[in-house]
């Protein structure tokens, strides 16, 4: 299935209107769609590198629009929508802890999630759902987003060829390596959150966090 989906998804680099499908493909990953644009961004970018700075401009603005629909989905969907999106997008583990993460950080996990392998959609259902101040969520995702598309649309443009190469040749072990990515992504929110006291125990007080209830206790 992720075979499938991402050689559909990169067949649109070379459709007539690529800049639509890439603009398409970055907001529904921001809020329901497994598969990053970011290949998709790069194949373009390979493609025509002249336009690597309009892409990723592209790709920033999409995302951002994708994000604040994620957030209207949890403010307004959560219980008809967005708790059966989250579990279908196997988050809901992640659930409790990025609430947790968002009220007490704010700017700073939205931030970290977008520019960070962290799935960016989980923490735009979640900002909502604990209804984050949206101004403080669109600038910490438009800067986050602006931040990632910009690295991949530079990366791309001068080495583009072979991270395509390995994406299509190793895609399950890409994949691999993203998923431990996201784990450590949050690990540095923990570390980010506080250290630990003299008595080893953890001033973070999401490290603990496991469902909604010890979020509502905090």
């Amino acid at each position: 299935m992720l075979r499938g989906l991402y050689n559909w998804t990169m067949a649109k680099a070379a459709h007539p209107h690529a800049q639509w499908w890439l603009a398409f493909f970055s907001f529904i990953e921001s809020s329901f769609f497994p598969i990053p644009p970011h290949p998709l961004l790069g194949l373009m970018c390979l493609a025509e590198p002249k336009r690597a700075i309009r892409y990723a401009a592209i790709c920033t603005a999409a995302s951002v629009l994708g994000g604040l629909f994620g957030y209207m989905i949890g403010f307004f969907l959560y219980e008809a929508v967005g708790e059966w999106l989250i579990g279908a997008l196997g988050l809901t583990d992640s659930f409790p802890a990025a609430a947790c993460y968002i009220r007490e950080q704010g700017a700073i996990a939205v931030f970290l999630a977008a520019g960070t392998p962290i799935p960016f959609k989980l923490m735009t259902i979640t900002a909502g759902f604990i209804e984050m101040n949206l101004v403080t969520f669109l600038i910490a995702a438009i800067a986050g987003r602006a931040l990632i598309f910009m690295v991949v649309g530079v990366l791309f443009q001068f080495f583009g060829a072979p991270i395509k190469a390995i994406i299509d040749k190793y895609l399950g072990t890409v994949t691999t390596i993203f998923v431990v990515l996201v784990v450590g992504g949050f690990l540095a929110i923990t570390q980010l959150g506080g250290g630990h006291d003299d008595t080893g125990a953890s001033d973070d007080p999401c490290a603990n966090v496991t469902s909604m209830e010890d979020v509502r206790a905090q």
